[in-house]
């Protein structure tokens, strides 16, 4: 089997559309940083024909892979299993709209290169180039705040979708992580940190995509889940 430096994981649910430009710029990307890597769409129970997308460019491309589930698994779950059998020394994964420009990704990969074992995007940070809402800006920090005082992260964003990861490290991190969905991305830094990892964050360029998959039951969900994770760590710290 061919060594693979770089497994990139691109999660989908019902968004052909954005997947059609996701997959060969992130070919094309992604030859600029490594000749070995595998691109990985997790596809997560979709019914307009991603995993039929997907599954034409394995046809000619070995570099692709497809991992499908007939039924939802969550974005979590699908993280976790495109995760768990990826080859690659370094794993990253980010939004199929690419709404953080792809040139950020040498950045990315380069993080863990140079000795972190997690890095991640930031729309917060000062030099952050960010387009989007007065209503979804406000809430994000809103958010973000609450899980630096409750959960006492460093981070100033931990749901930008575009992280990387060291894979034996993040190995030893996911029978901590139990969330499911969008919390995901949060937990999965948390508890970084509490490992005592070295994390990396740097401002990016973002541009919301086409549509978002995040709901409002979602933003509540996960501020339910910042509560559930701190009893469960008070509990473990006591």
């Amino acid at each position: 089997m061919i060594q693979v430096d770089v497994s990139a994981v691109i999660p989908v649910f019902n968004d052909r559309e954005s997947l059609e430009r996701a997959i060969p710029q992130s070919l094309a990307v992604l030859e600029g940083i490594t000749e070995r890597f595998e691109l990985i769409v997790a596809e997560d129970g979709s019914t307009d024909g991603s995993a039929e997308l997907v599954r034409e460019w394995e046809e000619r491309d070995p570099r692709v892979r497809l991992f499908h589930s007939d039924e939802r698994l969550g974005r979590g779950k699908a993280l976790n299993r495109a995760f768990s059998s990826a080859r690659g020394a370094i794993v990253c994964y980010y939004d199929v709209d690419l709404a953080t420009d792809m040139r950020h990704l040498p950045e990315l990969i380069d993080a863990i290169r140079q000795g972190a074992d997690a890095a991640t995007g930031s729309r917060l940070m000062k030099g952050s180039d960010v387009t989007r809402t007065a209503e979804r800006d406000i809430a994000s920090r809103g958010y973000n705040a609450l899980v630096r005082l409750a959960l006492k992260s460093r981070l100033h964003d931990h749901q930008c979708g575009f992280k990387a990861f060291r894979k034996e490290s993040l190995m030893q991190l996911l029978p901590k992580i139990q969330a499911e969905h969008w919390f995901w991305d949060t937990e999965v830094l948390v508890q970084a940190q509490r490992a005592g990892y070295t994390v990396r964050e740097f401002p990016v360029r973002w541009r919301p995509g086409r549509g978002t998959t995040v709901k409002p039951r979602d933003v509540w969900e996960m501020g339910s889940d910042i509560v559930r994770l701190w009893r469960r760590l008070h509990v473990e710290k006591s």
